[in-house]
């Protein structure tokens, strides 16, 4: 009995040593809060400022030791991630950048974080609340400008000399041959992307093997300014930058097991300033850990025991006379008026055989303000230089023979279109 108490004691006596260590909390007036209208702002307030402002928001029971440790260690990284008392320094179109990932974080349940409503539950972002903060960014509200013909290639030998990451990462020139996963509409930035794959990408896609991704999957993400044309169709336009993921599980282990690299701008110009930049990334990407960190949702046919693993919906029937989505990706456009967005793609075979594939638009259920192809439209197919166009459309992609008599001018159309400017 003796010993318990004496167990007690001490255990109570180093309780209390405990809390004098406590590392403080840094807490000052905001400097530059995010410029939004009152009503967004005190949501942010209610459910975000807890973490991700300069203002101290402490209860009791986050300043016992150890809790506290986690507790401060939870904010401070919030902060350097995201902190809405100096936001509103950035750029407005960077702010809202931000908004944006918040409320996809938030939609996707990660934020605010589940192990802080559990103690903290007047943080949670009511569904209203979220639609109300979705209103209010609106994607696709405002109309692209106007194209400026800026499309081809970059110059000859572009790539050959190109510098990898601050942090080692390397670039890999031959990303421009990989083949197409799948495309993204971004009206909450006004870009396009192409999602491309390496051989081990586009097999682990197509068998569904993607949770985890096998060792030597290689991602692009080749991001453009979107244009708007005088057809009244939206382009890709300025080359904005090309992103690469690496999965090597032993390799990356801290960081996911993924390598993560950026570069920007026709000269390729690595994104990171010092080795943290990847703090970015990964921080961004965990809340889609159960994918493997991966938000892209490859087309493939492939039947997965998950939902949003795989797009199933957007894939093409095996009755097609050829496989498109296996071949280049050249460019896309999407069509506002009817919600569509196309993509169209090249073959290397001797006679080149354009493919022009359009999808019904569906919202991306990883990031809110993106879309991606829903359920498809129609394929047609160019042969030659417009001799030979054929269109599958309708329930099950079945070929249209009436659409032989406007052949000659969606031929044209075909190959009228001008390659995304590639670095």
């Amino acid at each position: 009995m003796r010993a318990l108490k004496k167990l007690i004691i001490a255990g109570v006596i180093a309780f209390a040593i405990l809390q004098i260590a406590r590392p403080g909390i840094p807490e000052k007036p905001a400097t530059a809060e995010i410029q939004a209208p009152p009503e967004i702002r005190r949501i942010l307030d209610k459910s975000c400022y807890s973490c991700h402002s300069d203002q101290r928001r402490l209860s009791w029971f986050d300043q016992v030791v150890p809790a506290y440790w986690l507790v401060r260690y939870d904010i401070l990284t919030a902060r350097e991630h995201l902190n809405f008392s100096t936001v509103g320094a950035m750029p407005a179109a960077a702010q809202q950048g931000k908004l944006y990932e918040a409320v996809s974080m938030i939609q996707l349940g990660a934020m605010p974080l589940p192990a802080f409503l559990k103690l903290h539950p007047e943080a949670k972002v009511t569904p209203e609340e979220l639609a109300a903060l979705k209103s209010y960014l609106a994607p696709w509200t405002s109309a692209p400008p106007a194209g400026s013909g800026d499309t081809g290639v970059g110059p000859p030998g572009a790539l050959n000399n190109v510098a990898g990451e601050v942090n080692g990462f390397p670039f890999d020139s031959s990303f421009e041959s990989w083949k197409p996963l799948s495309t993204t509409d971004r009206g909450d930035n006004g870009t396009f992307r192409f999602i491309l794959g390496n051989e081990i990408a586009v097999k682990a896609a197509q068998s569904g093997n993607v949770s985890p991704w096998p060792d030597g999957t290689r991602f692009a993400k080749i991001a453009w300014q979107q244009e708007s044309g005088p057809d009244g169709l939206i382009r890709p336009g300025k080359f904005v930058q090309v992103e690469l993921m690496v999965k090597d599980a032993a390799r990356y282990k801290s960081t996911e097991g993924w390598g993560w690299g950026r570069w920007r701008g026709l000269d390729l110009k690595p994104y990171g300033n010092d080795a943290s930049f990847v703090n970015e990334c990964t921080g961004c990407h965990q809340p889609m850990r159960e994918n493997d960190y991966v938000f892209s949702l490859p087309i493939a046919a492939a039947a997965v025991s998950r939902n949003d693993v795989v797009n199933n919906a957007a894939a093409l029937p095996a009755t097609l006379p050829y496989q498109p989505l296996g071949w280049r990706a050249i460019t896309m456009y999407v069509d506002p008026k009817t919600h569509t967005m196309a993509t169209l793609y090249e073959n290397d075979a001797a006679v080149a055989v354009r493919a022009l594939v359009t999808w019904m638009q569906r919202d991306d259920p990883h990031w809110f303000g993106a879309r991606i192809p829903g359920a498809p439209q129609s394929v047609e197919f160019e042969e030659g230089t417009g001799a030979n166009y054929r269109r599958f459309a309708g329930t099950g992609l079945a070929e249209d023979r009436s659409a032989a008599s406007a052949g000659s001018d969606r031929a044209k159309f075909i190959l009228a279109l001008a390659r995304a400017r590639m670095p």
